[in-house]
């Protein structure tokens, strides 16, 4: 397997993604109208001299929102918490972070969809009166009281919008969505990177790089960095579309940016299961991957691609698919209809 890109598997430069990520807003290049409208709310509330709106960042992973986050608090000038929340694991773990903040802190929770129902009635009442309720005592001597926090502002982000209560929704003031980026905005994405890097780098290699980042930021700076050692090791330091065509081949990664992992859920699909319907719990044993990585992070690049499909009955892959595999489609068609 190749495991240069794959999200569960630490990657020795990944501590490289702080020096990458923007600093400021204006660093901050894609989701335009993310960007230009979470500015007007940054900057009305430090007008007013007043904590944020709690903030809701919906999108798949390698967008952009953990950076999106940390900007917000620098554009405040306040303080920044980050937790995800498999971390909170008592409501004394989110009490002891609450007791600590000060006034208009960022605090924000990755993967809030996975908050367990006892916290999350916590951060209700949190977010809401800004004020924590904790019980003292045990049995008939136990006793309610409300703890009073600073205001500040929670800034949630999921991959999974679907899997979040409406209550806790519903207490966000702002909600923003991102759309996985177009190649132009990637290779200025790249371009800027390999700046960072002191890396000189041709305007079509950029391009050619950005096609095959799956529309995600995170898979562009990963991609560049190994066509730098790739540029370092077999050329000049300098990264030609050459040098980019030979790495991308000895990273397995094709023309659509489908890694070899990518290709091998689809011809699961149809070695295994006749091109579909297959339910993703099972096509998820079949590859030997968890079922939450394979609908985070691969099921939706290959459905933006028109590669898969979901449907009531489980996954399909599409004809775009065989073509792309170079398989020839139609018996395989003609055969999910006999299901």
């Amino acid at each position: 397997m190749n495991d240069i890109l794959h999200p569960g598997v630490p990657l020795e430069d990944d501590t490289q993604d702080a020096t990458l990520r923007p600093r400021l807003l204006e660093e901050f290049l894609g989701q335009t109208t993310v960007k230009e409208n979470l500015s007007v709310f940054i900057e009305a509330a430090r007008t007013r001299k007043e904590s944020l709106d709690h903030l809701f960042l919906i999108g798949p992973p390698g967008l952009g929102k953990t950076t999106l986050a940390q900007i917000t608090a620098r554009e405040l000038g306040a303080d920044f918490k980050v937790t995800s929340a498999p971390a909170l694991d008592k409501p004394k773990d989110l009490a002891g972070i609450l007791s600590t903040i000060t006034e208009r802190t960022v605090f924000f929770i990755d993967e809030i969809h996975r908050l367990k129902p006892a916290i999350e009635e916590m951060l209700y009442i949190a977010m809401e009166d800004y004020e924590l309720d904790w019980v003292i005592g045990q049995g008939a001597a136990a006793r309610t009281v409300r703890i009073p926090v600073p205001r500040f502002t929670l800034v949630g982000a999921t991959t999974k919008a679907g899997m979040v209560s409406s209550p806790l929704i519903s207490r966000f003031g702002i909600v923003q969505r991102f759309s996985f980026y177009r190649p132009e905005e990637l290779a200025a994405i790249i371009n800027r990177s390999a700046g960072i890097l002191h890396t000189e780098i041709d305007g079509d290699a950029a391009m050619l790089m950005a096609e095959c980042s799956r529309g995600t930021p995170r898979v562009a700076n990963r991609v560049l960095r190994r066509i730098r050692d790739f540029a370092q090791i077999m050329g000049t330091g300098r990264i030609t579309r050459q040098i980019t065509e030979t790495g991308l081949a000895r990273l397995e990664i094709d023309s659509l940016g489908l890694e070899k992992y990518d290709r091998e859920i689809l011809l699961s699909v149809i070695q295994n299961f006749g091109g579909g319907p297959v339910g993703a719990e099972t096509l998820a044993i079949s590859i030997g991957e968890s079922i939450d990585t394979l609908e985070d992070y691969y099921e939706p690049y290959l459905i933006q691609c028109g590669l898969l499909q979901r449907t009531p009955r489980g996954r399909i892959v599409t004809d775009k698919a065989y073509a792309h595999l170079g398989i020839h489609g139609q018996q395989h068609a003609d055969e999910r209809l006999l299901f």
